[in-house]
């Protein structure tokens, strides 16, 4: 053991014979607990991000006490502590608005309270970054277990994807080609199990992220939620946390530059979701490590995308991917891409994957014959995106990748709601679709709008993508010619703020490049006569966000959160 019970963080709490710590052990006595059960072992905070709207976490309750019964047989004391869920789909205007107050709530929790280790309790899109960012800054031993997706869907036979068949879905039936009771019994097949969207979308992006990381155990992001072997695992993450704790592995040994290329590299290599970059981005600024948009660009263009994965390909879901080998085995095969000496919760991230195998090599591909030569993001700069932009161009369409088109803007969501399917609107299939204020502040909160529909009379002359451009994020489950995350967003100036009806717009991904052809002269008009259109919130969380976030291309977290020293422990008074 690295460490002696009386080096124990708790044991300020409850290893010292004054007054306080007398009336700590009160109430823990007064708890259930007795003094066996606590005095010198390692006090392990699970924090649980359950609740009857978390629809991904509704095996929470019961995980929990898998994780509590690791913890008891290796030695340690659990406490679960309840921490803010987020919800995606029900949580308005966006779960991103409070990914960064979850990860201020799991640092105040750990940091104020009498815990040695973190356990994780995450999955849904946001959770899982929001947890690793405030862990990071409390910097205690900790361990992430992942949610796990669901069960596939089924309607008429046909294996259905969160996400990426609602959209596909709801498109057909704004086009008439299927009834409203179609979609009714779509809408009842998709979801069919607690658990995560079973596509390769952002929780299972994250998932992913966070064991190459090295932040799970072996295996651990691919284990479909409702599986047995998912109760093992929390329960073999309870037991491991114990030990991180005596081996004085915190959170900060397990975090370097190879870690955080290891989680760019997976990500690339899964075709995973656009929304990874700035959660790995905020997440690298807390622990102090290099991380631009640039470096996703570089390893985005020496890995290959191997998990044949919809929305990048059009047949599988996570739980084929879990039986073709799952996350050990997509790992194995993409090693010659990563770091195999980084160093994990559980030894090196090449003995957590020594020995994986491929069941299915149509789902997890070989090296040498990927479903794309290069990972599946691509970053953008340019006139219109002069800070950088995003595209997920392995689930969009070909043809478009390079293309120019007049633009139709739109000044907002609501506008773009009351317009899309007006038969006036003077769209063609070439035009370039502009959505702006759906950024960090002029949103607020970075929504999930950048999907933007194709306008009704077009889905009725076949049109199924288009070239879409904005400030605001997309779902890591949808697809098409989706340019995302344009920085600086329309709510601070930025080009995206200048653009008028019937500019061009010329998009070349293999160029890297997102350009509004407008003379500088015209632009530096347009620029003088800005002005924002509408003020800041004042009180409350979203006030205090808009006043502190940090742009797309930075990560969004909160200027306070990157900055400055850690944190001082409690006095014990």
């Amino acid at each position: 053991m690295a460490k002696k019970p009386e080096e124990l963080r708790s044991h300020r709490w409850f290893g010292t014979e004054t007054m306080r710590s007398a009336n700590h052990r009160s109430r823990l006595l007064q708890l259930g607990f007795d003094y066996p059960e606590f005095r010198g072992k390692p006090v392990i905070g699970i924090i649980n991000t359950w609740s009857d709207l978390m629809h991904c976490h509704g095996h929470f309750r019961e995980r929990a006490q898998d994780v509590k019964r690791g913890v008891w047989q290796a030695g340690g004391v659990p406490i679960e502590l309840p921490a803010m869920a987020l919800p995606e789909v029900f949580q308005k205007p966006s779960t991103m608005l409070y990914r960064n107050f979850l990860s201020m709530e799991t640092e105040e929790l750990a940091r104020s309270l009498p815990i040695d280790g973190l356990v994780l309790m995450g999955g849904c899109d946001k959770t899982g970054p929001g947890l690793i960012m405030g862990a990071i800054s409390m910097g205690l031993p900790t361990i992430y277990i992942p949610a796990g997706p669901m069960l596939r869907g089924n309607w008429r036979g046909k294996k259905l994807g969160s996400g990426s068949d609602v959209w596909k879905y709801y498109a057909e039936l704004r086009a008439g080609n299927i009834t409203q009771q179609d979609w009714n019994d779509m809408e009842a097949g998709l979801s069919r199990s607690a658990g995560t969207c079973m596509t390769a979308g952002t929780a299972s992006t994250m998932a992913l992220a966070a064991e190459a990381m090295g932040l799970t155990l072996p295996g651990a992001a691919s284990i479909p939620a409702v599986d047995s072997g998912h109760a093992r695992m929390a329960s073999g993450a309870g037991s491991r946390i114990v030990g991180m704790v005596w081996e004085d592995l915190t959170i900060a040994k397990l975090l370097d530059q190879r870690s955080l290329d290891n989680a760019v590299a997976a990500t690339m290599a899964f075709g995973g979701s656009t929304n990874a970059i700035p959660h790995l981005i905020a997440m690298a600024r807390r622990a102090g490590i290099e991380m631009d948009l640039e470096r996703f660009d570089q390893i985005s263009a020496r890995v290959p995308l191997i998990a044949n994965l919809r929305p990048n390909g059009d047949t599988y879901l996570m739980e084929d991917f879990y039986y073709a080998g799952g996350s050990r085995a997509f790992l194995a095969t993409l090693a010659p891409h990563l770091a195999l000496d980084a160093v994990t919760v559980n030894g090196t991230l090449g003995q957590q994957i020594e020995g994986a195998e491929v069941f299915d090599a149509d789902i997890i591909r070989p090296l040498d014959k990927p479903l794309q030569p290069e990972g599946g993001v691509a970053i953008l700069r340019g006139t219109l995106a002069p800070e950088g932009a995003v595209i997920k161009h392995s689930a969009a369409s070909p043809e478009k990748l390079v293309h120019t088109g007049p633009a139709i803007v739109f000044e907002d969501y609501e506008d773009l709601d009351a317009r899309m399917d007006d038969p006036d609107l003077p769209v063609t299939k070439d035009s370039v679709l502009i959505l702006r204020c759906g950024g960090p502040i002029g949103a607020p909160g970075f929504p999930e709008w950048g999907m933007m529909p194709i306008p009704k009379k077009l889905l009725k002359e076949g049109v199924r993508d288009m070239v879409r451009v904005s400030d605001a994020r997309m779902s890591g489950t949808s697809y098409g010619t989706c340019v995302l995350h344009v920085a600086p967003e329309a709510a601070l100036g930025g080009p995206l703020a200048l653009v008028r009806d019937g500019d061009l717009v010329k998009l070349d991904v293999p160029g890297r490049r997102i350009d509004l052809l407008v003379d500088a002269a015209e632009l530096a008009a347009r620029r003088a006569e800005w002005k924002p259109r509408k003020a800041l919130q004042e009180r409350g969380w979203t006030g205090l966000y808009q006043r502190s976030v940090r742009q797309a291309d930075t990560g969004c977290d909160m200027d306070f959160l990157e900055r400055g020293a850690p944190t001082p422990e409690p006095e014990i008074h």
